[in-house]
């Protein structure tokens, strides 16, 4: 009897520390991956780049955290749906969603393609839309938190980054109204507003910029924090933490 009692504490217990995490491969959200998994978190991955995944859970193998694969391109909105249903259907819900994954551009903002500006707000709001959209009610069963990773660009205008800018201060208002919404629920949604990072983000094509990237936050320091947040007590929440570079580097 004692050992039934064991393995069902030791599986609620793992229930309590499953993860998932958006754009999982590169920076912030590779970085976050491992950070978790070295705490003894499991892992639900999502990402539309399956071999980076596969190399990133062959990195992790030796830690005690189980590491599932899910692939989905968050640029295409007709993905989503059935990739999240049939995630949480095989792996169960999280107790944490870490919605990572980002892009930006940066150009005169009514100059942009319009191609451009959907994909950045598809991938940036639109996409932690749906998948809050399926995975909040399954977490009413049991409550949970959600974080979504934000900047300092919500609150602030930057030249030749209005996509983002934008984006990114639509996705801090979706928080807080998702916050009060589901309060009474035990679910708990807060953001961690970042400075610069130093991630690939930077090495992409539609990106411009001259920056001091040896002076940005690194991305182990922001999954630490992430963590830190993640394993608040049930009964607090950090509604907003704001992480920024000691020498105030964009």
């Amino acid at each position: 009897m004692l050992q039934k009692f064991r393995k069902y504490y030791l599986k609620k217990l793992n229930k309590l520390k499953l993860a998932y995490i958006t754009g999982a491969t590169r920076g912030i959200g590779r970085s976050t991956a491992i950070t978790f998994a070295n705490a003894g978190w499991d892992l639900i991955l999502i990402s539309r780049d399956l071999e980076m995944m596969e190399t990133l859970r062959d990195e992790l193998s030796d830690t005690q955290s189980k590491i599932n694969l899910v692939q989905c391109n968050l640029s295409n909105a007709y993905e989503i749906d059935n990739s999240i249903k049939g995630t949480i259907k095989k792996y169960g819900c999280p107790n944490v969603l870490i919605n990572n994954a980002g892009c930006a551009f940066n150009g005169n903002l009514v100059e942009m393609p319009l191609k451009k500006w959907q994909e950045i707000i598809q991938i940036n709001l639109t996409s932690v839309f749906q998948i809050c959209s399926l995975i909040v009610p399954q977490m009413r069963n049991n409550g949970g938190l959600i974080i979504n990773i934000s900047s300092h660009a919500s609150y602030n205008a930057f030249p030749q980054w209005g996509a983002y800018c934008v984006s990114k201060s639509a996705l801090a208002m979706f928080t807080k109204c998702l916050r009060e919404e589901e309060r009474s629920n035990s679910i708990r949604a807060c953001t961690i507003t970042l400075g610069s990072v130093n991630t690939p983000l930077w090495d992409s094509e539609s990106i411009k910029s001259d920056f001091d990237r040896a002076s940005m936050l690194s991305s182990t320091n922001v999954s630490n924090t992430i963590l830190y947040m993640a394993e608040q007590p049930d009964s607090q929440i950090i509604e907003d933490l704001t992480l920024m570079p000691a020498g105030g580097i964009f």
